[in-house]
């Protein structure tokens, strides 16, 4: 049986010491046509967001990851912990490996895509994982109350 296209993992699995972001999402542009890239799956805007990954046994080259997520809206990162570092989880996580030919030799690399971002844990209320409209409204809300 052959795996075609992106096979879905557990962000735990994938990233056992967690990851951070180092800064919110941003439009993942085409490089020819500068404009925001679209899913071939889902039509979906795709916005990527970089992560390091906190594992002690990676090194620096694979431990600095691009997570590209499809949404109609920006997702919210969660707020910054420590420093600049946004401790952060992502909601289904695919892998899509692929065969990296821009070095000196060929190599296995892997694209990550994501549904969503929130906080570890999923931290109810933290406004991760939501879009900017929505985060809003329920700050908004919050501040009504």
């Amino acid at each position: 049986m052959a795996v075609l296209g992106r096979i879905p993992v557990s962000f735990g699995e994938v990233f056992p010491h967690g990851v951070f972001a180092t800064a919110a999402a941003e439009p993942l542009e085409n490089f020819e046509t500068k404009r925001q890239e679209t899913d071939k799956e889902n039509g979906l805007p795709v916005w990527v967001v970089d992560v390091y990954d906190a594992d002690p046994e990676a090194n620096h080259k694979n431990s600095a990851i691009k997570v590209k997520i499809s949404a109609e809206v920006c997702p919210i990162v969660p707020e910054a912990a420590y420093g600049p570092f946004r401790p952060c989880e992502f909601e289904g996580l695919t892998v899509t490996p692929y065969v990296d030919d821009s070095g000196k030799r060929p190599r296995i690399a892997y694209s990550f895509r994501a549904r969503g971002v929130r906080a570890p844990g999923g931290a109810a209320g933290s406004g991760a994982g939501r879009s900017r409209p929505a985060a809003q409204a329920a700050a908004q809300q919050k501040d009504a109350a």
